[in-house]
């Protein structure tokens, strides 16, 4: 016979927690009623949206794929990524020509993106704003790193032995002082990583000024999957938790910034109708006053005991960066956040560009990224 409680116990147990008239839920309602017209602020992994409080409507912005230059710039960001990827196929499949076949399908991938590719394509289509006056540069960012990659697909094709994680480390990823790859591929990665990233905290952090918040009573909730299904899900791993308290200027409590990666996500692309989105701010309030509500009775439970005070961990922590030409630093980094599977790829240059940008008071133009400033690339000219 399956086991089940004795009814006397369970109903004991759901009369603190798990009913929806339990003590518990109670005290999250009763706590939401009387925050009712705080500010909330979420963030998923694409979108931002800020409830701010009292009926009033919600406000939302857009970052990653549905915003100017993000799909442009991770793609040429993934081009090199795609080669060791392939390059691992071929360790793993030796008797079969699958990755022969991808790599010929991403040469002409990497060949119809280069003739894409233009100044005049960055400074008047994609036109994002914080890259502004660096379309010629974008420009030959993209034809050298497609020419690259299609001139290495092409000796491959030849010479499949060239796709070893020797040859590659050492001819396209890592080169050191190749007239043929004078910029090596892990410095693109980092660089357009950068670049994309560059935007996303420049666009949310403009936004999140103009609100005019009450950092001290905003309520923060990073909510549902973001990247990867195993990321994300500490304050060190969602690089949404520093941005935001970066912009506050410090004004932010930490403790007032919950990531819950099991929470309801939205997108934009996907919103309910205002009764729906009324719901959803319902759902997000109780969610943070819920996890709330705990804390607040533990200070008044133990009030002679010492309390706990929230600090992201060191060994989350990236590499950090101490120069625009620290080769070593972004490639730790690179690999840490390929690696970790807590961690966003993001991360890879999420801190570095959010301090950069606060450091240098909200101009892009003045953030030095490794990988793209004092960098040279080759135009198509001499490529």
């Amino acid at each position: 016979m399956t086991y089940q409680p004795h009814p006397a116990f369970a109903a004991l147990f759901r009369a603190f927690t798990s009913d929806p008239a339990s003590i518990g839920n109670q005290l999250t309602q009763q706590m939401t009623r009387r925050e009712a017209d705080a500010p909330l602020l979420v963030s998923t992994g694409s979108d931002i949206v800020l409830f701010p409080g009292g009926g009033r409507p919600a406000s939302i912005e857009s970052f990653r794929k549905s915003t100017r230059g993000f799909i442009e710039l991770t793609a040429v960001s993934h081009l090199p990524l795609a080669i060791a990827y392939l390059a691992r196929m071929r360790e793993l499949g030796t008797r079969d020509n699958a990755w022969q076949h991808e790599a010929a399908k991403l040469m002409v991938h990497a060949r119809t993106t280069r003739e894409a590719n233009s100044p005049a394509l960055w400074r008047d289509e994609i036109a994002v704003k914080s890259l502004a006056g660096f379309d010629l540069k974008l420009a030959n960012l993209v034809d050298y790193t497609c020419a690259t990659t299609i001139d290495l697909l092409e000796r491959v094709a030849d010479e499949p032995a060239l796709m070893s994680f020797d040859s590659l480390r050492d001819n396209y990823f890592a080169p050191l002082d190749s007239e043929a790859v004078p910029v090596p591929m892990n410095d693109v990665m980092f660089a357009t990583f950068g670049l994309a990233f560059l935007d996303i905290v420049y666009r949310i952090g403009n936004w999140l000024r103009a609100q005019e918040l009450d950092w001290a009573r905003l309520m923060v909730l990073v909510s549902g999957r973001s990247g990867r299904p195993t990321a994300g899900a500490t304050w060190a791993t969602n690089n949404m938790c520093h941005l935001i308290w970066r912009v506050s200027g410090g004004a932010l409590p930490p403790e007032r910034v919950f990531v819950a990666p099991f929470a309801p996500s939205f997108s934009v692309a996907e919103l309910p109708d205002a009764t729906g989105l009324i719901a959803l701010e319902n759902t997000y309030r109780m969610l943070w006053q819920n996890t709330r509500a705990s804390i607040d009775v533990a200070r008044e439970l133990f009030p002679d005991h010492p309390g706990y005070r929230f600090e992201p961990t060191a060994a989350e922590s990236m590499p950090p960066i101490t120069s625009v030409n620290d080769r070593d630093a972004i490639t730790a980094r690179l690999r840490r956040i390929m690696e970790d599977p807590s961690q966003l790829l993001s991360n890879c240059v999420a801190d570095y560009i959010v301090d950069q940008l606060q450091a240098n008071g909200n101009h892009p133009e003045r953030v030095e990224i490794p990988g793209f400033t004092n960098v040279t690339y080759p135009g198509p000219s001499t490529s």
